[in-house]
């Protein structure tokens, strides 16, 4: 069944690239509301869906943005979160123009709902049911939707610095799995692109403690890494919140080699604009471990220092 939450999580902090102070509120919504931001800060026509063709070309996250032209960026870790959670309905009001980063991960979202409580609605989750493989590449890039009983996430990388290098992981999405094994996973960057990206006003709220900062073999971050493979779970988290922009769950295997936020929503694009690619799933009655986050619970928030 969908889920809302039973009362309001508040997050407060600064935007990773813009450095703005915002606070950020991620209401109850009602079943087959969907994920919907609301500007607070601008006039005119403040609702933004949470959903593949809303998405706007953005260097380094996902921005989605009204008509209106009102926009909201870097919501791929709350969008993972709500996804591994398994909250189908929110409002989210937000005071500024980007999502806090918090520490980098989608922890502190995943938390922060949990204390809110989550609660099922009379509604049933209908997923999208891959039927046919899709695949978008470019150059040694790849991203692929083939169809399986669940979501699977299979993610490569490949970074010249010694201490990433090249990075696997698989990952069966069902219940509390992203909640376990991928939601403290931090957003990660090479120091010379922290540099450049600054260089040229990005990055502004960019600190090591809320990111994983590279130097060739070393970690620059105090503490060093959460998990050995931390750089390929955080592409995980980000591929996890990029799909939730598909609107509902997806019953698939999700397939990826150096790929990123646009690949992502370019595969969707091609998804749902291929006839006979997907159907909709009527999840009443399907076995509740097919889906992320189904039953998930605060002993399966990793613990962090």
């Amino acid at each position: 069944m969908q889920n809302t939450l039973k009362t309001t999580a508040v997050f407060t902090g600064f935007g990773l690239h813009s450095g703005a102070a915002v606070t950020m509120k991620v209401h109850p919504a009602a079943a087959d509301h969907g994920i919907w931001f609301l500007r607070l800060d601008v006039d005119g026509d403040e609702m933004i869906p949470a959903r593949w063709d809303a998405v706007v070309p953005s260097k380094l996250c996902t921005l989605v943005a009204n008509a209106a032209g009102a926009s909201v960026s870097t919501i791929e870790h709350v969008m993972a979160a709500l996804a591994g959670s398994a909250v189908s309905n929110a409002l989210i009001e937000i005071d500024g123009p980007e999502v806090p980063i918090l520490d980098g991960s989608a922890a502190p979202f995943v938390e922060g709902f949990l204390n809110a409580g989550i609660t099922e609605q009379a509604a049933p989750v209908v997923a999208i049911r891959i039927l046919r493989t899709v695949e978008v590449r470019d150059g040694a890039a790849f991203a692929r939707l083939e169809p399986s009983d669940m979501l699977e996430i299979d993610f490569k990388i490949d970074f010249e610095d010694a201490a990433i290098g090249k990075q696997s992981k698989v990952l069966n999405m069902s219940n509390g799995a992203f909640v376990r094994e991928l939601s403290d996973s931090r957003t990660f960057c090479r120091n010379a692109d922290v540099i450049a990206m600054q260089a040229r006003g990005l990055a502004l709220g960019g600190t090591l403690e809320n990111a994983v900062v590279f130097d060739g073999g070393r970690v620059l971050s105090p503490g060093g890494l959460r998990h050995s493979d931390e750089p390929v779970r955080h592409k995980m988290l980000d591929a996890l919140g990029d799909l939730a922009l598909a609107g509902a769950p997806i019953l698939g295997r999700y397939t990826a080699e150096r790929a990123g936020h646009a690949m992502t929503n370019r595969l969707l694009r091609v998804l749902f604009a291929t006839p006979g690619a997907w159907t909709p799933q009527d999840c009443e009655g399907l076995a509740g471990g097919k889906l992320p986050g189904v039953g998930v619970h605060r002993g399966d928030l990793p613990l962090r220092g």
